[in-house]
């Protein structure tokens, strides 16, 4: 049955979500959006859980287009008062042609000096070409592609129908291509990978190399999430669709849990390690920098731990060492100071006295910021 979208403008009181810190993935520490819902209406889009959807009916989220018309002058008014960082924003679904909020925001991080960071399964985002140069050449932008299949995939078909409206991935490739000529980091965030119809090898291999042979310079990974609503939506989809898979889906997701249970994603993400070194690109996304930054060296080694952190948990390393990094990159996130200016001052013992740190580790980001000079 055919339905109608329909947009419904709106004035919310805030625009910009603000995180303790920068995450250990995106590297974004701030987030706004100009929208609600979204036409594309993948079928697996974690967007229709409660705590994302405004919606009692998990359809309504890809025809209810609820429209922030104010979010420019309330992301400007935010941004003023808030310290330079990664911003991740842009939603360029069918309705940004219309609307345009996803170019007047980056206008507004623009004119702010912020950088940003934009996630998404559109080509429309060429649009803009323009503002994210000049973005990349004040601050630093980044915009990653979300693909979960090629034209090579055995099942392209099946993926492009859960996809729904959004472009198909030879498109957003090919925006790719533009983007990487442009001088502007990209590369494709495969999430989610859906078990038994995307995480296959070739399927894998396939995106990898697309990747690499369209100038992007990273692979993120990340498997499906379902919870509340948006499982027995996607649970009804797999039903109507892909009947035989259902069972095995409800073994990997049963009630109550988010993510898989079991080992497969560890193994999946090895593999996607192995095969990004193949093709010369990395399965992390580089932190992006600011021009001038006086806490770079700090940022730089808060990514090199991340990515430890991300080897160890592929690795099955002790919890308690896991987290023993993990936190010492907190703490070097949070550290104010220039942690150079640190240990120019007081030496190892300085890096040491920092939270978290301790001697083992304060010997570590010693050798790091040996390494970096």
């Amino acid at each position: 049955m055919f339905r109608r979208t329909e947009f419904v403008p709106y004035r919310p009181k805030t625009i910009l979500n603000k995180h303790k810190r920068a995450d250990h993935w995106f590297w974004t520490r701030y987030s706004a959006y100009p929208y609600l819902g979204c036409q594309h209406g993948c079928e697996f889009c974690y967007c229709r859980e409660q705590k994302f959807s405004p919606y009692q009916d998990a359809d309504d989220f890809a025809y209810l287009i609820k429209i922030k018309e104010n979010a420019p002058e309330k992301l400007r008014k935010a941004l003023s008062r808030a310290k330079t960082d990664l911003i991740f924003t842009g939603d360029y679904q069918p309705a940004e042609r219309k609307f345009k909020l996803s170019r007047k925001m980056l206008e507004v991080c623009l004119e702010q000096g912020f950088p940003v960071f934009i996630l998404e399964r559109s080509p429309l985002v060429l649009r803009d070409l323009d503002l994210l140069k000049d973005v990349e050449e004040r601050s630093r932008a980044v915009v990653s592609f979300s693909i979960i299949s090629t034209p090579d995939s055995k099942n392209y078909a099946s993926i492009l129908e859960m996809e729904r409206l959004a472009p198909p991935s030879e498109k957003r490739f090919a925006a790719m291509e533009e983007i990487a000529a442009a001088g502007i980091l990209t590369g494709t965030s495969m999430m989610p990978l859906l078990p038994e119809l995307c995480d296959d090898d070739a399927n894998l291999e396939s995106i990898i190399r697309w990747t690499a042979d369209h100038g992007g310079s990273f692979v993120l990974a990340g498997g499906l999430t379902l919870s509340d609503q948006q499982r027995d939506y996607f649970f009804s989809v797999l039903g109507e669709r892909f009947p035989d898979l259902l069972p095995a889906y409800k073994k990997h997701y049963p009630k109550g849990s988010y993510g898989a249970v079991g080992d497969n994603w560890r193994k999946t993400a090895l593999r996607i390690r192995e095969l990004c070194g193949k093709y010369g690109i990395s399965d992390r996304m580089p932190r992006p920098i600011i021009p001038g930054d006086k806490r770079a060296k700090n940022k730089k080694i808060v990514e090199i731990l991340a990515n430890k952190v991300y080897t160890m948990e592929l690795d099955l390393a002790p919890r308690h060492r896991v987290w023993a990094y993990r936190k010492a990159a907190w703490a070097l996130e949070d550290l104010e100071q220039d942690i150079e200016l640190v240990y120019r001052t007081m030496g190892l013992k300085g890096l040491q006295s920092i939270e978290n740190i301790g001697p083992s580790l304060g010997k570590e980001v010693e050798n790091i910021l040996s390494d970096l000079k």
